[in-house]
């Protein structure tokens, strides 16, 4: 049954409504210092009320718009709702953004004024935001020249009423990360929030006495519409993170019963795991009846996710040994499937996963596959169009209104959906045939030592994976002899990737490359997506040397 969404659904709506029913109840958890701050419902509708009453002095025309240049915090929802109070637009933007891409995001959405918080680069903010634009930091920036969050709030009385938005109304732009050029605004309204909302709480028996540990960036669309429209549409309570060093504390903080991540994140956790108790003797310890409960009782408290009733990955494929090795370990980890273009589409029910599968279509969602298998997907939930992009908007919809989505897949007759790569990622070799690389590098990426991988090979006559280390295995790597299982170890699981390929998807050999691959150097998006073109770039041209080695394992540069 398709959720049905009406104007007290809307997320204004929701949010005046816990003002008044659950105003005595914490809403909002932030560590900063050392110290830990907290906002009950009431309070924290009052600081966004006087934030409002602000913006609406000066005196905009309806609609204009307003971006957030933060990390994850409290201060980041609560300004989200002021300017949805005040009749604006929220945009928005990725704090690990360089400068010119900040700039060139507030000039083409037209930002009347911008929230600043703390970001991974000081010189974003004073290189990236122009210093007229009308700024006002939250206690968590570097602090400048323009109004603070606390003072303003004490200068302002709360905006009277409860001012609404209708559902068809612009609620927010949200620029894609752009892996193939320039990012575009993607212009979402309130009704899809709300139904992409009812859809998930209503699939996964959600309700309000959830907790969450935001901090995937709130500029992406998993963590804006499956973590603060579901809190806010639910009543739920929300919890933040002061930075890596304290990433662990505050999970354990916020005993989270729905964890939201990105495979990058969940290797990383696996690597750390393995790091200090090695595979053969975790896998050894799970066959003991007698203490393979405690074994995983353990893990999962280190890391923080204990408490965690689902855990949901998005954003890239997963691999399927990574996300089979979680729930060995007794986490219910399911990963599902979106864009910013359609918000979140796809969610196994957790009770019939299927691993290497996305899940069904969300009720309401409507998919199909075109002749060249491309996914399509009509829902309440696509987009309004982008910004300032009639052009680009219209080639993005077919005639009857379903999204090119650009992702290869296939549907079983159970709906259940599996993701087989990017259309535009497809490349062919000197023997013909097309080769999707994602599936691959998922594969691949499985093995413990690699960070991330990248496949490529147009016109070659087989492909070639490029590999970066996790920083543990790159310093064992130092030790000749352990250089040796490493490779040893790359090209088994070379071998077994491609025994299950087609000989022209084989790869032919693993180079180990200098890392890091990250959003500062641009190799990777904010989405924490390789820039395939920029690696291309890089690399292709040292194919031919290296096959010449005649070696399975290579490496760009000695250890």
């Amino acid at each position: 049954m398709q959720p049905v969404v009406t104007e007290d659904d809307l997320s204004l709506q929701c949010i005046y409504r816990w003002e008044r029913e659950r105003g005595s109840q914490i809403f909002l958890t932030q560590p900063s210092g050392g110290q830990v701050r907290e906002w009950t419902w009431s309070q924290a509708v009052d600081e966004a009320r006087r934030m409002a009453a602000y913006l609406k002095a000066q005196g905009w025309e309806p609609g204009s718009r307003v971006a957030i240049l933060s990390r994850n915090c409290a201060w980041w929802i609560m300004a989200d709702m002021a300017i949805w109070m005040a009749g604006y637009v929220s945009v928005p933007i990725y704090p690990s953004l360089r400068a010119e891409s900040v700039r060139q995001i507030l000039e083409h959405s037209e930002a009347r004024a911008c929230f600043i918080g703390a970001t991974d680069d000081r010189e974003m903010v004073t290189d990236g935001v122009p210093e007229d634009l009308c700024s006002v930091f939250f206690p968590t920036a570097a602090h400048g020249n323009h109004p603070l969050w606390p003072d303003l709030v004490a200068a302002y009385s709360p905006i009277p009423g409860n001012p609404t938005r209708a559902g068809d109304e612009l609620a927010t732009i949200i620029y894609t990360s752009g892996t193939t050029g320039r990012p575009k605004g993607v212009m979402h309204r309130f009704s899809s929030f709300a139904f992409n909302a009812q859809a998930l709480a209503r699939l996964l028996g959600l309700n309000a006495d959830q907790h969450v540990l935001s901090y995937l960036p709130l500029a992406h669309i998993v963590e804006r519409a499956g973590m603060e429209a579901v809190s806010l549409q639910l009543g739920s309570r929300i919890f933040f993170t002061e930075g890596l060093e304290t990433f662990v504390a505050d999970l354990h903080r916020a005993a989270p019963t729905i964890f939201l991540s990105v495979p990058r994140l969940l290797l990383k956790f696996q690597q750390g795991v393995l790091g200090k108790l090695p595979a053969w003797k975790l896998n050894l310890l799970l066959r003991i009846p007698i203490v393979n409960r405690a074994v995983k009782r353990k893990i999962l408290d280190q890391l923080g996710l204990a408490t965690v009733r689902l855990a949901a990955c998005g954003s890239a494929p997963l691999p399927v040994e990574i996300l089979s090795w979680f729930r060995r370990l007794g986490l219910e980890l399911v990963e599902g499937y979106g864009m910013t273009e359609t918000m979140i589409t796809h969610l196994p029910d957790p009770s019939k996963l299927r691993p290497g599968y996305v899940g069904a279509a969300l009720e309401g969602v409507e998919t199909r596959l075109s002749e060249n298998g491309e996914l399509q997907v009509r829902s309440p939930m696509n987009m309004m169009g982008y910004y300032k992009d009639p052009a680009a908007t219209s080639a993005a919809f077919t005639h009857d209104g379903f999204f090119h989505t650009g992702d290869i897949g296939a549907i079983e007759p159970d709906g259940q959906l599996k993701i087989v790569g990017r259309l535009k990622e497809q490349f062919k070799t000197s023997k013909g045939k097309y080769v999707a690389p994602a599936p691959i590098e998922s594969r691949l990426a499985a093995h413990p030592a690699v960070d991330a991988c990248c496949l490529m090979g147009a016109g070659q006559p087989s492909p070639f994976a490029i590999v970066v280390l996790s920083d543990e295995a790159r310093k064992r790597s130092k030790d000749p002899a352990a250089r040796k299982a490493l490779e040893d170890s790359l090209e088994a699981q070379m071998q077994a990737v491609n025994a299950h390929l087609d000989p022209h998807e084989r790869v032919s050999l693993i180079a180990i490359v200098d890392g890091p691959w990250s959003v500062e150097n641009g190799l990777m998006t904010p989405t924490l997506k390789v820039k395939r073109s920029y690696l291309e770039a890089r690399y292709m041209a040292l194919i031919d040397e290296w096959s010449k080695l005649g070696r399975p394992v290579v490496w760009e540069s000695a250890p």
